[in-house]
């Protein structure tokens, strides 16, 4: 129902395109007739030189033979009785394309894809607004910059040490589901040395992603702890809106405790009620609850953005009333530059705000979906870590040589990207995305509270 569902509307559409360029046609007339769509067939070369009496032009080899250059245009009289034939749109000819480029028995998922465009876009953002930094001259933001990424590439090393029976991130089944489909592989091509080097790569290549999106947050939380703290202090006859703003700020650390299994999991699944424990949620519920969670903390953060830039734009009116302070003169123009600069940067600071909230929101998505969980509380299959072999995709016959290497790659992929490596990968990006959110804004609460007065 849903593949006729997508053909009705396809050929509604084409029908509703074609008939709006009727008008731009010459020999291409769509017509609504008797309730069916028509066209009109155009006319052959061979039908207009029949009607204009002029025979068929000779090739190129003959004309240069007779010394002859370039064929004259062909002429028609305008008062030819030309006849066109009618031929129905099918349903066929709306979904040709279609089924050319994506058969219905393959279908991908859509909104995964624009949820991986949306993280590449949050990743395109955070190099632009790290460019910033490291273009300028003489100044210590590409230091702080590098500093961090030192210090953020270490605890990455440190987090992939930690048990699975503390920190639940799924790395370690992840891993292990994606060698044990890559070793029939390397097996094959006797590359069996390669094992190793690839368990290896993979860690290496989780730790330099967790050091580079660490350098990139770290500017937008040194930001983020300096407009809560004046957010905080424009709310002080709102008792609600101040609630909200702590809430949101440590919103990171209710990520980083759901993926706490001690504390999170443990605790609900054997609450204790007098003497004998009992169970609040299964696995599958708990997982289905930790998503929700992640989605309400992203709308709560989205909920008091306005706030936080509103505190950025009242920056400018505390550098007036500092400057009023001061002793002597100044140009007015300077004055203007000093208001102007915070206007015309309260563009970044939107994008150091929202952008890892984007990065999170979109990430928590994709580990619905790829990673196999579902958003209700009941109970779900487990996947399992014994996955059927990357190099066992059947080859249909009649296939080319290219159609067949294309299959393998596909089953290739299919087998080494497992619902299981998904979720690791996923998880490990959004708690490590947390992590680096709330180092750095209690490093900048800090700064900016001791250190930038003095």
């Amino acid at each position: 129902m849903a593949v006729l569902g997508v053909q009705l509307v396809v050929t509604l559409l084409t029908a509703t395109l074609m008939h709006r360029l009727a008008p731009h046609c010459s020999f291409a007339r769509w017509l609504l007739c008797n309730g069916s769509l028509f066209r009109y067939k155009h006319p052959s070369e061979e039908e207009l030189r029949a009607l204009a009496g002029r025979p068929r032009p000779r090739g190129r080899k003959e004309r240069w033979a007779n010394g002859l250059g370039d064929e004259k245009p062909l002429l028609v009289p305008r008062d030819a009785p030309f006849r066109l034939e009618t031929c129905p749109l099918t349903t066929v000819d709306a979904l040709e394309a279609y089924y050319c480029v994506l058969a219905p028995a393959r279908e991908t998922n859509i909104a995964v894809f624009w949820c991986l465009l949306t993280v590449a876009f949050s990743i395109k953002v955070f190099l632009t607004v790290t460019r910033l930094y490291f273009s300028a001259k003489d100044s210590g933001e590409r230091s702080v910059c590098l500093t961090f990424a030192f210090v953020f590439l270490l605890l990455a090393m440190l987090v992939q040490v930690v048990r699975e029976e503390t920190l639940e991130l799924g790395l370690e089944p992840g891993l292990a589901s994606m060698i044990h489909n890559l070793e029939p592989l390397l097996k094959n091509q006797g590359w069996d040395w390669a094992l190793p080097v690839a368990k290896l790569a993979l860690r290496v290549g989780l730790a330099v992603v967790g050091s580079v999106l660490g350098a990139f947050l770290t500017f937008p939380g040194l930001r983020l702890a300096q407009t809560h703290r004046d957010a905080l202090t424009m709310s002080e006859d709102r008792p609600v809106l101040q609630f909200l703003l702590h809430a949101s700020f440590l919103s990171p650390l209710f990520i980083l405790w759901v993926w706490t299994k001690p504390i999170a999991r443990d605790f609900l699944r054997q609450a204790p009620s007098g003497e004998a424990p009992f169970s609040l949620l299964s696995d599958s519920g708990f997982d289905s609850l930790r998503l929700w969670v992640l989605v309400a903390l992203c709308l709560l953060r989205l909920a008091v953005t306005r706030p936080h830039l509103q505190a950025y734009l009242c920056l400018a009116k505390s550098r007036v009333e500092q400057l009023r302070r001061e002793a002597g003169r100044i140009e007015a123009r300077e004055i203007q530059q000093r208001v102007v600069r915070v206007y015309c940067y309260v563009t970044v600071v939107s994008l150091q705000y929202l952008t890892p909230l984007i990065l999170t929101l979109n990430c928590t998505l994709l580990l619905k979906t790829l990673g196999g969980y579902s958003w209700g509380l009941g109970p779900a299959p487990a996947l399992s870590l014994a996955l059927s072999p990357a190099s066992a995709t059947p080859v249909l016959p009649g296939e080319d040589e290219a159609q067949q290497t294309a299959a393998q790659i596909a089953g290739a992929l299919g087998g080494l990207l497992t619902p299981l490596f998904l979720r690791g990968v996923l998880a490990y990006l959004i708690w490590w995305t947390a992590a680096c959110q709330l180092l750095s804004s209690l490093l900048g609460l800090y700064f900016h509270q001791h250190l930038a007065g003095s």
